[in-house]
C-alpha cells in the first residue's frame, strides 16, 4: 500500500495490545476509500503477549464494534491457528480462506473447518463461511489441478469460480510497496482478483 515504516505511529498491535481505538490506528492509501490499519514485526509476539489479557480472543471485536464508516472490514491473517487468528474470526460475520493449490492444503483447511465450529460454538455463533479461493494455482501442474477438483468435489459451492494463479508479476509487486492491481494492472494475477472482487460482491448481493 507504499505506507513508509516511518509512518506507521500506531499499528494493529496497539489496536490489539493498548486503549488506541480503529479511527486512531487507520491510515489513509493511496487507494480511494481504503484505509488500513499497518502492521510491523512487533505483532509476531503478539499470541505470547495477549495470552494473559482477560477476554483474550475478545479484544478485535470491542474495538470494531462501535466502528460504523466502512462497507466492509477486511482482516488478513497469518497462516497459523493462534490469538490472532482466532480474534479474528470471533470479531467477524464471516470468513473468506485462501486455499494453496498445494499437497498438504486441504489437512490445513479441514484443522482451519474444525476451529471454525468451535469458534462458532463458542463464542460467535453468526459466524459464517465466505467461501474458499484458490490461490498460487498452476493450470500445468498435475498436482495443483488434483487439489482443485478435490476442493470442488468436497466442498462444492463453497468454492469461488475465481482461481487466483500462480504468477511473477504477484510476486514482484509487495518489493515495491505496490498491490499487484497498481504494478501490473494487465498481468493474469490483477485480472483474477478482479474476478474475485465481482464473485465477492455478486455473493453478498445473494446473501442479502
Amino acid at each position: 500500500m507504499g505506507i513508509s515504516v516511518e509512518e506507521r505511529e500506531l499499528t494493529s498491535f496497539d489496536l490489539l495490545a493498548a486503549e488506541q481505538s480503529l479511527a486512531q490506528c487507520l491510515v489513509d492509501t493511496q487507494i480511494a476509500n481504503l484505509k488500513i490499519v499497518p502492521s510491523t514485526p512487533d505483532l509476531a509476539s503478539a499470541d505470547l503477549q495477549l495470552s494473559s489479557k482477560p477476554g483474550r480472543t475478545q479484544l478485535l471485536r470491542r474495538k470494531l464494534h462501535d466502528y460504523q464508516d466502512a462497507e466492509y472490514i477486511l482482516i488478513d491473517c497469518p497462516p497459523a491457528l493462534g490469538l490472532l487468528t482466532l480474534n479474528a474470526m470471533v470479531a467477524s460475520h464471516s470468513v473468506l480462506v485462501p486455499l494453496q493449490a498445494e499437497f498438504y492444503a486441504l489437512e490445513g483447511l479441514s484443522q482451519l473447518m474444525t476451529t471454525f465450529r468451535e469458534v462458532r460454538n463458542a463464542a460467535n455463533p453468526d459466524l459464517r463461511i465466505e467461501g474458499i479461493l484458490l490461490t498460487m494455482a498452476d493450470s500445468r501442474n498435475n498436482l495443483s489441478q488434483q487439489v482443485e477438483a478435490d476442493a470442488r468435489s468436497t466442498l462444492s459451492k463453497l468454492v469461488y469460480e475465481t482461481v487466483i494463479p500462480r504468477n511473477v508479476r504477484l510476486s514482484e509487486a509487495p518489493s515495491h510497496a505496490m498491490s499487484v492491481l497498481s504494478y501490473d494492472t494487465h498481468s493474469r494475477s490483477s485480472g483474477a482478483y478482479r474476478s474475485l472482487a465481482r464473485e465477492f460482491l455478486s455473493r453478498q448481493l445473494a446473501v442479502a
